[in-house]
């Protein structure tokens, strides 16, 4: 096991598979790196090294009470990049972890940066309110919370539904699929399956986007249920200086699994320009 222990003692899992240009995942929020089991073996693969850890409180990182909020994922994220002497890094972001590369980049800079993607990601900020008329109301996010203390387990075979589009007539569902997303999320610990939903709605990352100059590849879904792309994907893509969307055509939240082959695809594509 890869681990390193981070200045207030928490220590972060992290996995490190090939050579090359390094690629660096952030996974969202109930998950772990694995959600990005298949992107990292395909680059891989083709011939890049890749990096993904799993955030604090989530998967087999240790589970602190503090440190769950934006800033502390992002400089852990910068711990590790420094621990592994990063250069020339591609960041990869899907939800929250789209929080954490922008965080990351707009607290910590773009020297060792070159390009990022944000993938079905949360910014720029979540939750509805004046400067943000068409989001989600914060009573959304109460009614996470609250499942998330009412019934850990069940609310997360519930949210692996509309995670995977499995709600929708006509998909077919995979069971395996929605037993990982579950045993995933029973991997976070309580204090991060609670306090990230603030972390990941109501942190505002408008001037971190502003300040990333490096290209951006916007991935989103047209049928996310979970980070709806008018408020997300649309905005983010329209505050970078050099980015690009590409709208997936009836892929929801977790595109990076019922959807790999076209992401996989279009991280290649991007990462050889």
């Amino acid at each position: 096991m890869s681990i390193l222990t981070v200045r207030d003692g928490t220590t972060i899992y992290f996995n490190d598979w090939g050579a090359g240009q390094p690629v660096v995942f952030s996974h969202g929020w109930p998950l772990s790196s694995e959600a990005f089991e298949d992107q990292m073996f395909f680059l891989a693969s083709h011939g890049y090294r890749v990096i993904a850890h799993d955030r604090r409180g989530h998967g087999r990182s240790s589970q602190p009470w503090q440190g769950n909020d934006m800033d502390t994922y992002a400089d852990d994220l910068a711990e590790l990049v420094k621990h592994l002497d990063l250069k020339d890094a591609i960041h990869v972001g899907h939800s929250t972890g789209g929080g954490e590369v922008a965080r990351y980049i707009g607290r910590h800079g773009e020297s060792r940066v070159s390009k990022a993607v944000l993938i079905g990601a949360v910014p720029p900020v979540m939750v509805k309110k004046p400067s943000n008329p068409g989001g989600l109301p914060i009573e959304v996010f109460d009614g996470i919370r609250a499942g998330v203390v009412a019934d850990r387990s069940q609310f997360w075979k519930d949210l692996s539904l509309p995670f995977y589009g499995y709600n929708r007539s006509g998909v077919k569902v995979s069971e395996g699929v929605r037993e990982s997303f579950w045993r995933q999320g029973m991997l976070a610990g309580f204090p991060a399956s609670y306090f990230c939903v603030k972390a990941f709605s109501e942190t505002d990352m408008t001037e971190d986007l502003r300040k990333i100059t490096v290209p951006v590849l916007v991935l989103h879904g047209d049928d996310d249920q979970i980070v709806p792309i008018e408020d997300s994907g649309k905005l983010s893509v329209k505050l970078v200086k050099n980015g690009e969307l590409q709208i997936v055509p009836g892929a929801p939240h977790g595109m990076c699994t019922t959807h790999k082959q076209i992401v996989n695809e279009a991280l290649l594509a991007f990462l050889k320009r």
